[in-house]
């Protein structure tokens, strides 16, 4: 009986790790896709944009 109790653990992980795979994959794409395209668009473009444009008006000393 002590081998059932040393094999739970791992199982149990490994049940929860193909879960979690399963969710990630199954929420890539999909209506959140464009979404979450157009903020990393929007982030590189403030990105390339410079520095002025970030900061707002920034007053050097």
């Amino acid at each position: 009986m002590d081998y059932v109790s040393a094999l739970v653990p791992p199982v149990v992980m490994a049940a929860f790790f193909i879960a979690l795979v399963r969710v990630i994959v199954k929420t890539q794409g999909g209506a959140a896709k464009a979404k979450e395209d157009a903020a990393v668009d929007a982030a590189m473009a403030r990105v390339q944009s410079g520095p002025s444009a970030a900061g707002g008006g920034s007053s050097e000393a």
